[in-house]
């Protein structure tokens, strides 16, 4: 199995899918792993570490699974030629082709993901969609497979996506074994959107920009679509129409997220699920479980479980 690396790479995206590969070969089930760059030699990652002992894809033999690591470089600049070049001469033989966080971008950029679903990091997936139309993004999955080519979602989702390659395979019982040795789902609960904030693209003193700082300071105010039409000096169509131009929703739909944010970071930090409902603007219990399950594929104590300090949770309902 060989791994493209590159100057700026995500040490996680190689290391993470690796160690499980590592935990196969422990089990009797034994992978060659290569590191492939540009010109071979040293790579030097984002962290400041080196992979030593990359090689070129032409001295890399034959490959079964090629994975593109990422690193944020990727989606942020555009993408030399040669590591291009790279990607695309040691992908034509192999079976798979898969790619951990932005190492999405590669394969997009090469036009192997055209028409076909595809996932990368949260916080990238729009900038993925808007570079290559032609790619089907699904923002919320934390691994997609489409033909001979799986995509991950951000940095530890290569775990994720190594442990989906090994059950294909070697099936789910060494699958499960190696996620069991990791400490580790064997397949995670919910999608990314558990874990992305929500944004505002719009510029300081725009109309809908100073809206939008009104609702992310209070949530539980009066949000429906008149109220923030009149805020806006707009008509409601016309907001609905801004809404979707800059932020690819309705406006009922942002200030939902908005508040589940809100509850989410309340939760965390040791409110019970009624109190997060009530200071989220949610309301009541049972719309903050819908809400939960509707964008997350889980509960709110279920969330709080996963991602909540070690420390005591206090609650904090008053």
């Amino acid at each position: 199995m060989g791994f493209v690396v590159f100057d700026g790479v995500t040490m996680l995206d190689v290391s993470g899918p690796s160690e499980v590969l590592h935990q196969a070969g422990s089990l009797g089930h034994h992978y060659d792993l290569v590191l492939l760059s540009t010109h071979g030699g040293d790579v030097r990652t984002s962290s400041g570490l080196t992979l030593s002992g990359t090689v070129t894809a032409t001295d890399a033999g034959a490959l079964d699974t090629l994975v593109v690591a990422g690193g944020d470089r990727l989606a942020e600049q555009p993408i030399e030629d040669e590591l291009l070049a790279t990607t695309r001469d040691a992908a034509e033989s192999v079976t798979r082709v898969a790619s951990v966080c932005t190492g999405a971008f590669v394969l997009a950029e090469l036009g192997m993901l055209d028409g076909r679903r595809a996932t990368t990091h949260w916080r990238h997936a729009d900038t993925l969609a808007r570079r290559h139309p032609l790619v089907h993004v699904e923002p919320d999955a934390i691994h997609v497979r489409d033909g001979r080519y799986v995509t991950s979602a951000g940095i530890t989702a290569g775990i994720d996506l190594a442990l989906a390659l090994v059950e294909d395979d070697h099936g789910a019982d060494v699958a499960r074994h190696i996620a069991r040795e990791l400490v580790v789902f064997l397949q995670r609960p919910g999608g990314q959107s558990q874990f992305s904030t929500a944004t505002t693209p719009t510029a300081p003193g725009d109309p809908l920009r100073m809206l939008i700082d009104t609702v992310l300071a209070d949530p539980t105010g009066d949000h429906d679509l008149p109220s923030m039409a009149r805020a806006a000096a707009v008509s409601p169509r016309h907001l609905t129409r801004l809404f979707h131009a800059e932020l690819g929703t309705t406006p009922a739909r942002w200030v939902e997220r908005v508040r589940l944010d809100r509850a989410r970071q309340l939760l965390l930090d040791g409110h019970s699920v009624t109190s997060a409902a009530r200071r989220s603007g949610l309301g009541s219990d049972e719309t903050l479980r819908r809400a939960f399950a509707r964008h997350f594929d889980t509960t709110p104590t279920e969330y709080r479980q996963r991602f909540a300090t070690t420390g005591t949770i206090r609650d904090k309902a008053r």
